[in-house]
């Protein structure tokens, strides 16, 4: 478990729970949530990844973490192995995903950054990456928040999207290990 220091907002990565589940199905069934992937997730596709993140913290110490706000579910957040090939795979990567309601709170930016120091002070990790759909903004402009750099010659069309789909065509995020004092919370 990782705890973000904040003037107001206690914010904590941790093992998901069963308890997680309810709130975690009507994050991943709500259609602005999930504008930029292909489709919502039903309740039996939300269990299955909440066992396959739990399992994946389980059998490797980290993975994407459950984050709770004052206590409330509010999304996740963490690294992972995307388990596609890509020019740019193997690799780790950092992804995230909040319930509207935790929008727009700068909550994202403090989780994500904790999973940057993790990764390359306890994963001693040299580069993470990040990739989202081309046209998904706001989580273009977090990347650039947190310090990865965009690099358009890593620009892929994502092989679980079929073509011809608005959202196949994804942009490639880079940041490299920084000195720790570089991913002290903004």
């Amino acid at each position: 478990m990782h705890t973000c220091p904040a003037p107001s907002e206690q914010l904590i990565l941790r093992q998901w729970t069963e308890a997680d589940l309810e709130p975690y199905a009507a994050m991943n069934a709500d259609p602005e949530v999930m504008r930029y992937f292909p489709a919502p997730l039903t309740r039996e596709e939300t269990a299955a990844s909440l066992d396959r993140l739990r399992n994946g913290i389980d059998e490797r110490g980290w993975g994407q973490w459950a984050v709770e706000v004052d206590g409330v579910f509010a999304g996740f957040t963490g690294l992972s192995t995307p388990s596609f090939s890509a020019h740019f795979t193997p690799c780790t990567e950092i992804g995230w995903r909040f319930r509207r309601e935790f929008w727009g709170r700068g909550l994202a930016s403090r989780a994500a950054r904790e999973a940057l120091r993790f990764g390359f002070e306890s994963l001693k990790l040299t580069e993470i990456v990040s990739f989202t759909a081309a046209t998904n903004d706001r989580s273009r402009r977090l990347m650039e928040r947190l310090g990865l750099a965009r690099d358009p010659d890593g620009d892929f069309d994502h092989p679980a999207i079929p073509e011809g789909h608005p959202l196949r065509r994804h942009v490639l995020y880079r940041i490299r290990a920084a000195a720790p004092d570089d991913l002290r919370p903004a």
